[in-house]
Parts: C-alpha cells; sequence; structure tokens
C-alpha cells in the first residue's frame, strides 16, 4: 500500500505588499537545493504572488516537476474559535469575522484537508511539495493531530521551514517534521515570525 508524502512549507520571506525578497528568494532555493534528491510528482502553491514565486524558485531544483495552483492553499483563516476556545493571547482577533466570513473559511480549510490529507489511491508512493501560507500549514498538522479545530492557534511556521506529513491507508496520519529550519543558515532563519530574541 502506498505513503502519500506531503512536504509543506510556508512560503519564503516577502515584503509589505506580498512580494518575494531577495531574503524570500534565497530561502526557497535552499529549500529547493533540500528538496533536489526526492522525486517529487508535483509542486502544488497557493493562488497568491508570494507562494507562487517560492514555488517556482523551488522548481528549478526539481526538474520535471510540475508547478501548479490549488486555490485551497490560499491564506484564510481556517477556523474561528468561540469565545471559550480563544486563548487570551489571540483576544480581539477575530473580532472583524462574521458568521458568513467564518463559515467560509472552515469550508475552504475542509477542502484543503479533502483534497491533500488523505492516503494515495494506488499502492505507489507519492511526494507533493505544498507552498502555502502558516494559517494552512497549522491547520494540516491540527488534523494529522485530530485534535480540536482550535488548535491550529499557536502552530506557527518559519518562511520555507519543512513540515513532513505522511498519509497511509488505515493508519493516522505521521507528522515526520515540523518546521524544520536545517536547511537555512542563521541569518535565514527566524523569518516569519514577530520580532524577538532567537537561539
Amino acid at each position: 500500500m502506498g505513503i502519500r508524502r506531503l512536504y509543506l512549507a510556508r512560503h519564503g520571506a516577502a515584503d509589505p505588499f506580498g512580494t518575494l525578497t531577495d531574503i524570500g528568494r534565497r530561502q526557497s532555493n535552499l529549500l529547493g537545493e533540500r528538496l533536489a534528491g526526492l522525486p517529487v510528482d508535483a509542486i502544488w502553491h497557493s493562488p497568491l504572488p508570494r507562494a507562487a514565486a517560492s514555488a517556482h524558485e523551488i522548481a528549478r531544483h526539481l526538474p520535471g516537476a510540475p508547478v501548479l495552483e490549488a486555490a485551497e492553499l490560499i491564506d484564510h483563516v481556517p477556523y474561528v474559535p468561540s469565545p471559550a476556545e480563544t486563548p487570551a493571547a489571540w483576544a480581539g482577533f477575530f473580532d472583524g469575522f462574521d458568521a458568513a466570513e467564518a463559515a467560509s473559511g472552515h469550508s475552504l480549510a475542509e477542502s484543503l484537508t479533502t483534497r491533500f490529507a488523505t492516503a494515495p489511491g494506488a499502492a505507489l508512493d507519492t511526494h507533493e511539495v505544498l507552498i502555502t501560507h502558516a494559517y494552512q500549514i497549522a491547520w494540516l498538522v491540527r488534523h494529522a493531530l485530530d485534535a480540536p479545530s482550535s488548535r491550529w492557534l499557536g502552530l506557527n511556521s518559519a518562511n520555507t521551514a519543512l513540515t513532513v506529513i505522511e498519509y497511509r491507508t488505515a493508519s493516522p496520519p505521521a507528522i515526520v517534521m515540523f518546521n524544520d529550519q536545517s536547511h537555512l543558515p542563521p541569518d535565514l532563519r527566524w523569518t516569519g515570525f514577530p520580532k524577538t530574541t532567537w537561539p
């Protein structure tokens, strides 16, 4: 029975307008070098320019792997928690979300798991790279752990950090690694997080 492997990464560092920066391009190329030895079947990316540009930089190291857009990977809030589920640190973050917007985001998140968080239909292994956003990686990790919907909160990812999840038929998903930045030199790590001191 085959294994579906998802290699999840947040896009490279971008400017306030969502354009990939020189740092973001360097990060993406280093991730591409790390993935170069894998038999990648496809590189999927969010429709947003920073994710698409990152995917194309990575693809330079994966000749023959098609670069494809997936609407489900777009940056969105996957689940708006109830007040009782909302940690104090997130108080006020969801104030602008009405019921229709929350339902639309959750529907999109469910489409994401339906499309990608499944075992392969055939006996062959598959290897897919997903270039997306922090919230979508958090949602897929939460789903793999079968954690409550609100637990996507607090799972953050650095730019081009690597998360790997495996899916097998009749087995729970396996998180192989989360937010791994070992392909990045120290000066390129921790982008995408709030400004603070890092080890």
